[in-house]
């Protein structure tokens, strides 16, 4: 595989990729026609494909780049909004007006133009909101960015157009666990590709001193716009998809500060800047809250204890692994050891008393 060419490797990923996530959503399909209750456990694979996709990208910003964002579901309340703005007004009409034989193949085409142009213009209020900020630091950056995201709630909530208070709905329902699931890969692919270009490591270099970075020649305001726009245009897509999902309804309160922190407990948790860490944390807090469901019955509370026994698991979390799941590292970095590293002969597995009588020999000539 490594002799291939790069194009030719990666179009060759792509179409195994696309194979075993359309075979996956099949497969999905048909059991929720015999057991309904694989239809919720279809919409939880489904939230835990967005929230990998906003962990990952907001992993970007606050992780690689090293700048604290409180904005995220902004960038997603943008990208969700304008592609349901998009479909229930312009695409979806056009759809219905297509014969049934031609209504897929338009709806899904159709569907990729709206995600990519959401996550296009949830990079535009990236860039609108890093370009004048990014020159703070810390909190400042925070308290900034934490505004931006309840500017955009109020907006909504004041734009009729597109349900204000009371919610947008009727929006068609294209998104499934292909769409979604591609999502992820592709953003993961991007982040771990982007970590290892120049401008991957202009971001790194950001992070672990700025002034320095400065004095060797880093705009790091730029690279900083930089990630802010590349994190908010995966949110935005992501927001798109969550959009058109089942049952395909909006309303701003789905974006408040509380799915921001959701996000940022994700990836602070899996380890800043470890791209696994967010992939484990992700799928770790969305499945936690659908599986205390039941400590209700077993424990006996009149009330629901399950954000209770959440909290006190983030902050045993937080005590016992203040740098995260992973820190830094990534999972295949913990788990896989090279063959090369290990130990063929008694003598290599590197005994202190024998290294002190080779030292104490005479010189070897």
């Amino acid at each position: 595989m490594k002799r291939m060419p790069w194009l030719l490797r990666d179009l060759l990923f792509l179409a195994v990729l696309v194979v075993i996530l359309l075979g996956v959503q099949y497969a999905l399909e048909r059991s929720a026609d015999y057991y309904p209750v694989m239809r919720y456990y279809h919409r939880i694979l489904v939230l835990i494909g967005i929230n990998i996709t906003l962990a990952v990208s907001l992993n970007i910003i606050n992780g690689h780049a090293g700048q604290f964002s409180l904005g995220h579901a902004g960038f997603m309340a943008v990208g969700a909004y304008f592609s349901a703005w998009l479909t229930l007004f312009y695409f979806g009409p056009y759809v219905d007006k297509l014969p049934e034989s031609s209504q897929f193949i338009a709806q899904n085409a159709l569907l990729v133009i709206a995600v990519f142009v959401a996550g296009l213009v949830a990079a535009a209020a990236g860039y609108l909101v890093g370009q004048p900020s990014l020159r703070l630091r810390g909190d400042y950056l925070a308290i900034v960015t934490l505004g931006f995201g309840e500017i955009i709630r109020v907006v909504i909530l004041n734009v009729e157009k597109i349900g204000a208070a009371r919610g947008l709905s009727g929006i068609p329902p294209w998104s499934n666990f292909f769409w979604v699931y591609f999502l992820a890969v592709m953003t993961i692919i991007v982040s771990v590709r982007l970590v290892k270009s120049a401008v991957g490591r202009a971001f790194l270099a950001v992070r672990e001193d700025q002034i320095a970075a400065e004095a060797m020649g880093v705009n790091t305001t730029r690279y900083k716009v930089k990630a802010f726009m590349i994190g908010s245009f995966f949110a935005g897509a992501a927001g798109a998809l969550f959009a058109h999902y089942t049952p395909a309804y909006l309303n701003p309160q789905m974006f408040n500060f509380t799915k921001s922190f959701d996000v940022i407990v994700m990836v602070v948790l899996g380890g800043l800047g470890s791209i696994s860490g967010s992939i484990v944390t992700a799928i770790v807090l969305t499945i936690l809250p659908e599986a205390l469901r039941a400590a209700k019955e077993v424990l006996h509370f009149d009330r629901d204890p399950r954000m209770v026994i959440y909290s006190i698991t983030l902050i045993t979390l937080m005590l016992t692994r203040p740098q995260g799941l992973l820190g830094r590292r990534e999972l295949w970095d913990v788990l896989a050891r090279r063959k090369d590293s290990i130990p063929k002969e008694a003598r290599d597995e590197g005994n202190a008393d024998d290294k002190l009588d080779r030292d104490a020999g005479p010189p070897v000539t």
